[in-house]
């Protein structure tokens, strides 16, 4: 077996992951980072997930490093694309002026930035990535990580891979068991966590949010892009949850806040809401005539959430059973489109729907991997709360302060349906901090997490789960490792050392992240 070795080990080239080795390259670090899929960039790229972000994301409430990753995503469009000249000179370009976003823009184009950031140490040396390559096992004893033993997929080797500290940025925190770090999953319990919307139960580890396998598709009328029926497409026509209101191949669903039952249209029209501009990628408008035929958008939609069955902490066969059941789900959702959903005109399908199999540079058209919404969670030093963020246990328009704080971040309390058959869970929040304690497993060692893996609950995953967000945590567990590599500490010692702590915060600072929110 092959060794690699390296200051700092980042397993999971997720946002987070990403994240993390730039801020640990910056400090002049030596890291590794290996990503299962073909494409660096987590939910901006392999999932094809365009930014979910809180409405002052322009001014503040980003680290700089997140922000440079933004502008960098326009001036690509303003250098490469045949923009119009009024979009050219738009200082916040929003190349597909989404609903859900300030910058929705295409996953290849996500990629090519993510690379470029990285260039500069990738050539002198500095970080090493693998792509297509899977953690499978791990050297570990009391938190103090030896080795992780990586698997390339497809061809079957092996590589040791070794450093002082070991990040765990996997879109499932897939290292977490391997290394015998303590976690949860699914929901906690109310008489454990005390939080108004946790279960009034006992807990439930695999009940867990939906996966989403998006995709992406055009639309040219007149034509006919018409898919093979997909085989698993008469259980999805027909199926419908206790809790919805309709069959989920319809154009209805509940309100995630009130529940009622609401219509969408696939096109804007009677004041509905548009499900074709919702996550839109390409606004044709704004490029040249002729530049694009149409304009392009993620389908990431409640017709295509996958509730059945959870793909963490289940047998292998049961985990691929749910992640083709999530694809079928999509490709069965684009069949109807095309073929049987009902048109304001009185006919029925969209056989112009193209699937654009190129935008997630796959062959089957879908993302190389399913949106996961909701990962394993060490057992950290520090557990923020529902009572932490939610306006109504604060009383105040902040979150509850932490004198650790190693970063900031918005988003209402945002959870889909879940794998126990539970509704949306849709609940307000104020702007939060995040703690370094969150980062810390209980047991301490030499392995942080630096993706949605960190100390939240099932509740406030919900609002710390988002693109920016999970920047942040990557990036502080990456400038951490760096920190504690150049002091000789231990992340521990960080946490509980005052001292410490404040020269880590001032480096926080220096590296442009904001630690607390303007009043």
């Amino acid at each position: 077996m092959k060794e690699q070795t390296a200051d700092i080990v980042i397993i999971g080239g997720s946002v987070g992951g990403v994240a993390a080795a730039l801020a640990a390259c910056r400090l002049g670090k030596k890291v590794i980072l290996t990503e299962e899929c073909a494409w660096i960039g987590g939910q901006l790229t392999n999932q094809a997930v365009p930014p979910d972000e809180h409405q002052w994301i322009e001014q503040f409430g980003a680290t700089r490093s997140y922000r440079d990753y933004r502008e960098q995503v326009r001036r690509y469009y303003r250098t490469f694309f045949p923009l119009t000249a009024d979009a050219a000179v738009q200082p916040l370009l929003n190349p597909g002026n989404a609903l859900v976003s300030r910058i929705s823009h295409d996953p290849r184009v996500a990629h090519a930035v993510l690379q470029a950031m990285l260039a500069p140490y990738e050539h002198s040396g500095r970080l090493r990535i693998f792509t297509g390559w899977k953690a499978t096992g791990c050297e570990a004893d009391n938190g103090q990580v030896r080795a992780v033993t990586v698997t390339q997929l497809g061809s079957g080797d092996q590589m040791a891979l070794s450093g002082r500290f070991v990040l765990d940025a996997t879109e499932c925190g897939d290292l977490l068991p391997l290394a015998g770090i303590d976690y949860v999953t699914g929901a906690e319990s109310r008489l454990e966590t005390g939080e108004p919307h946790a279960l009034e139960g006992a807990a439930d580890p695999m009940d867990m949010q939906a996966v989403t396998h998006c995709f992406a598709v055009d639309y040219l009328e007149g034509e006919d892009h018409t898919i093979d029926k997909p085989k698993d497409y008469e259980f999805w026509r027909q199926y419908q949850a206790d809790f919805w209101p309709e069959r989920q191949l319809s154009w209805f669903s509940p309100q995630p806040r009130t529940l009622k039952k609401v219509e969408y249209a696939l096109f804007p029209r009677d004041g509905l809401f548009s499900l074709w501009n919702y996550r839109r990628i390409i606004d044709k408008e704004l490029f040249r005539e002729g530049a694009f035929a149409s304009d392009i958008t993620i389908v990431n939609w409640p017709q295509n959430d996958y509730w059945l069955g959870p793909v963490i902490d289940v047998p292998e066969e049961e985990r691929l059973r749910h992640l083709e059941g999530a694809r079928q789900l999509s490709l069965s959702l684009l069949y109807w489109m095309q073929t049987e959903a009902p048109r304001p005109d009185g006919k029925q399908g969209y056989p112009g729907l193209r699937l654009r199999a190129d935008v997630c540079g796959t062959d089957d058209g879908l993302a190389q991997q399913v949106y996961i919404r909701e990962s394993r969670r060490i057992r950290a030093r520090f557990t923020v709360k529902e009572q932490h963020v939610n306006p109504d246990c604060t009383g105040t328009k902040l979150a509850a302060p932490f004198r650790d704080s190693v970063g900031i971040g918005f988003y209402h309390i945002d959870l889909h349906p879940s794998t126990a058959g539970r509704n949306y869970i849709d609940v307000e929040s104020v702007p939060f901090q995040i703690p370094l304690g969150s980062l810390i497993p209980e047991q301490g060692g030499n392995l942080l997490p630096a993706c949605k893996n960190i100390g939240t609950t099932h509740i406030t995953n919900g609002c710390y789960r988002l693109h920016p967000v999970e920047w942040n945590i990557g990036e502080a567990a990456g400038l951490l490792a760096a920190f504690c590599l150049n002091r000789g500490s231990m992340p521990s010692d960080v946490h509980e050392q005052g001292s410490l702590l404040e020269d880590f915060q001032r480096l926080l600072q220096d590296q442009g992240i904001e630690l607390s929110w303007p009043l």
